[in-house]
């Protein structure tokens, strides 16, 4: 089966997500029914699971699957832990929840701090796969990466690096290639 598409719709959630949480808290506090913000995130990280059966065997993907399988694992709990912040009534008992679990380094650092970066990180060393033949793909994905941990002075930047992640996954998915021996 082909899990291509499903793949890149997990991607657009996830900046369909960001867009979302964007909006800042008191936007996303009043989402109803549901917080649709990290419902998109959490969707978003559950739909990229089936194609990371499908990369070629090399090592990019010995080494990629593990750490994106860490990064899917650290949004899902991340949404888990901002569904119960957001079910809080009050900003009071959000902060008082918010800081109990900011002094659980067991909890704090792997889905808040540091793991979610492991899907971005994944996602830019399973792209390495496609190199020789989709440069540009493999570029917007470095692109993405590199916004990731140095553009922290990019408001709303995982808004960009989702969507370029996505365009840079489109590229190597679907861009045919020239036959070189074509006249």
């Amino acid at each position: 089966m082909n899990y291509k598409p499903i793949f890149i719709l997990g991607l657009i959630f996830e900046a369909i997500g960001q867009l979302l949480l964007a909006q800042g808290n008191d936007f996303v506090y009043a989402l109803k029914p549901i917080d649709f913000a990290h419902w998109s995130l959490f969707l978003g990280a559950a739909l990229l699971t089936p194609q990371i059966g499908q990369f070629p065997k090399s090592i990019f993907t010995y080494l990629g699957v593990p750490t994106i399988i860490i990064g899917i694992v650290c949004i899902i709990g991340m949404c888990v832990l901002d569904f119960i912040w957001w079910s809080q009534p009050n900003q009071e008992v959000r902060s008082e929840f918010a800081g109990q679990i900011s002094k659980i380094p067991s909890i704090w650092n792997p889905f808040i701090k540091y793991g979610p970066n492991f899907l971005n990180v994944g996602l830019l060393i399973l792209s390495f796969n496609y190199f020789k033949k989709h440069k540009l793909g493999v570029s917007l994905i470095v692109l993405a990466t590199l916004i990731v941990f140095l553009g922290r002075f990019i408001p709303h930047r995982l808004i960009y690096v989702y969507l370029i992640t996505a365009i840079g996954f489109g590229v190597i998915f679907y861009k045919k290639q020239k036959n070189e021996y074509q006249a």
